[in-house]
């Protein structure tokens, strides 16, 4: 059995979130000491501790983390595809936005530091191996076909705008 502190401190979580958790439903201790009814934790409660606490890397709200493990197998594995789906979004919503910040310093000397790679850096990077607008067309129709989600993450890492990658997919699915 764990006390509250013992098994805060394993996760690190305060006393005060162990607390939160058990008012909310999400991880109640599984009895009480008879001498000082102090909360007791047993080793099922500090595995729901340690799913909680994974899922709360994924940043998914307490509310959605007790509905799947209220309910496993349920439907996990699309909650956390929806998870992905969301922060691949918004990776590439920072992504535009460091491009324009980019554009709007005016600068290449940050570029470097920062390690963007941009649309202007990538043409030139695959016409100096050689590949002409047809190669390059091809690779866009196996990059769609093979991974359509990587082929959209990767145009927006170079900061192309959303309007000319919709283009640059249609194309490739032809």
């Amino acid at each position: 059995m764990y006390t509250i502190g013992r098994l805060g401190a394993e996760f690190g979580l305060s006393r005060s979130t162990l607390l939160y958790y058990d008012s909310i439903g999400l991880l109640s201790p599984s009895g009480r000491d008879r001498n000082n009814n102090y909360r007791r934790y047993s080793s099922e409660d500090r595995a729901r501790l340690a799913q909680i606490c994974a899922y709360r890397q994924t940043g998914l709200p307490l509310k959605e983390i007790g509905r799947l493990l209220d309910k496993p197998g349920s439907d996990s594995a699309s909650i956390l595809e929806q998870r992905l789906g969301e922060l691949n979004r918004e990776i590439g919503r920072l992504r535009e936005q460091q491009h324009v910040i980019l554009r709007l310093l005016g600068t290449d000397k940050l570029r470097g530091r920062r390690k963007v790679l941009d649309k202007k850096a990538w043409v030139g990077l695959l016409r100096s191996i050689g590949l002409d607008e047809n190669a390059m067309n091809r690779w866009h129709v196996e990059f769609e076909r093979l991974s359509p989600d990587a082929h959209h993450g990767f145009l927006q890492s170079l900061g192309i705008p959303t309007d000319e990658i919709q283009s640059i997919r249609r194309r490739s699915r032809r």
